[in-house]
């Protein structure tokens, strides 16, 4: 693109004008893209970085009038996610290191409480109504959401979130009664 098309961009631009936007986007999204992917070696990232670069542009829009060189300046904003990529990789990699160099501690007392805890939800959820369990199970177990079981059953939604809503309540009220004893 040649500098003064550039310029005329930029102007009409920070003016809100989606077409001069395009062509910019055109011009020099894919040397952007190239340029990233030649860093991180991840064509996926690359692509979402540039994505974000440019709507930042768009975001900014306003001051792209005071942009000498719209390159340098789509360039600098590259080279600064860049640099995130990395800090914040070397930061994932720390922090991975140090949850490896951690022993995993095998504590059988919170197994068997799970296991029981486990067992009273059980007991709690079979005593409640017909109704109320199948919702539930099916909100619960089945990952199905409200409209999906109003649907299945032939039942309103509202309905279905009340019968929801009750079983919760009724596994609050058994779990607050198990903590109770618990630190007793």
């Amino acid at each position: 693109m040649d500098k003064q098309l550039e310029i005329e961009c930029l102007t009409n631009l920070s003016e809100g004008d989606h077409r001069s936007y395009e062509l910019l986007f055109l011009a020099y999204h894919p040397k952007i893209y190239h340029f990233l992917c030649g860093f991180i070696k991840d064509e996926e990232e690359a692509y979402d970085m540039t994505q974000e670069i440019f709507y930042k542009v768009w975001m900014n829009r306003e001051m792209m009038k005071e942009v000498k060189s719209f390159k340098a300046y789509l360039f600098t904003m590259a080279r600064h996610m860049i640099y995130n990529y990395y800090e914040h990789s070397l930061v994932k990699e720390k922090y991975t290191l140090s949850q490896l160099d951690q022993p995993e501690i095998y504590e059988p007392e919170q197994d068997m409480f799970a296991k029981d805890l486990s067992l009273l939800i059980d007991l709690v959820i079979s005593q409640m109504p017909e109704q109320r369990q199948r919702v539930f199970k099916m909100s619960r177990k089945d990952g199905f959401s409200s409209d999906e079981i109003a649907s299945r059953l032939n039942i309103n939604k509202r309905t279905v979130e009340n019968h929801i809503s009750n079983a919760l309540s009724d596994l609050r009220k058994a779990l607050q009664h198990v903590s109770f004893l618990f630190f007793i």
